[in-house]
């Protein structure tokens, strides 16, 4: 990920700046922009990852990051929105347009720079054949190719749609995903599955994982998704 550049647009600078000192420090080259309309003035194609806050002037990043997915050239490129508004329907509405991660302030560096090494990993993986493709986050590494995941090392006995379903949630970290959308992308060549079977799993999934298993978290009324925090 060397000479990775990403774009940081946020309409309050001291954050623009917070998050650029950072990132840089981390190795990347970064740019700020002070709103939508100062970003849509630089070379948008560019840059291999954009941070665009939701609430800014007459273009909101949801307006933002919706009119970059429209441009052929920058349909691909992924997008973290940070944003003070924290409800079920931001989210949705976020993940809906394109997004691939979504923060609330106050939000620890930590985590903003956890989320965008994931995010890249995985940009730079999808790019690679999938015989090579490995998905790392933190101590868990998911081995696509081999159909294999590793937790500190060891292996972990999953059933083949234990793997099915972890491997959905991390893929798309912070999507919530409704027992409907798993029975589509898991259980899509049965007849018939009951919703019960989709939680008994996901109880199976958490208990295999041990303590890791706390970021398969349930957001009540919707569905399931995984979180970093």
């Amino acid at each position: 990920m060397n000479n990775t550049r990403i774009l940081v647009v946020d309409d309050e600078e001291d954050i623009c700046e917070i998050l650029q000192f950072n990132l840089e420090s981390e190795g990347y080259e970064v740019d700020t922009a002070l709103s939508a309309e100062e970003a849509l003035e630089k070379d948008i194609p560019s840059y291999q990852l954009l941070i665009l806050d939701v609430m800014m002037g007459e273009i909101s990043g949801f307006k933002l990051a919706a009119m970059i997915h429209k441009n052929k050239l920058t349909e691909h490129l992924p997008i973290i929105f940070i944003t003070a508004k924290d409800t079920e329907n931001d989210l949705l509405t976020g993940f809906n347009i394109g997004a691939d991660d979504y923060i609330s302030k106050p939000f620890s560096i930590r985590e903003v720079t956890l989320r965008v090494k994931a995010i890249l990993r995985r940009t730079f993986a999808s790019e690679t054949s999938d015989e090579a493709e490995v998905i790392i986050f933190d101590e868990l590494k998911i081995d696509i190719a081999r159909k294999k995941v590793f937790l500190r090392e060891k292996a972990l006995d999953l059933t083949k749609k234990e793997f099915e379903m972890l491997l959905l949630f991390v893929v798309h970290p912070g999507r919530v995903y409704a027992r409907e959308d798993i029975l589509q992308n898991v259980w899509s060549d049965d007849v018939y599955v009951l919703d019960r079977t989709i939680d008994v799993n996901i109880t199976r999934l958490r208990k295999k994982l041990g303590d890791f298993g706390k970021h398969i978290v349930t957001r009540l009324g919707y569905g399931y998704c995984f979180d970093y925090q």
